[in-house]
């Protein structure tokens, strides 16, 4: 298990947040996440999730797709290549 030090929630946008969040957690690969269900981790509402998301398709670190739409968006994020 390794100790990762991150700045407080308070020094990081929201942007750099789930940034940080998603990067972390598609490590291993493709990640599949509804924004409801990932919002009390990242301190965000699925609101400002969602918005984030639009903004982190042009991240050169992550790849993100809008992949489907139920009762809520599914997003796909995978390390970029």
């Amino acid at each position: 298990m390794s100790t990762t030090v991150q700045p407080s929630t308070d020094e990081m946008s929201k942007e750099d947040r789930l940034k940080a969040f998603l990067t972390e957690k598609a490590n291993n690969g493709e990640l599949y996440f509804k924004s409801k269900f990932i919002a009390d981790e990242v301190g965000l509402s699925p609101k400002e999730i969602g918005a984030l998301m639009v903004k982190l398709k042009d991240s050169a670190e992550l790849q993100v797709e809008k992949w489907s739409y139920t009762s809520a968006t599914t997003w796909r994020v995978e390390p970029a290549q």
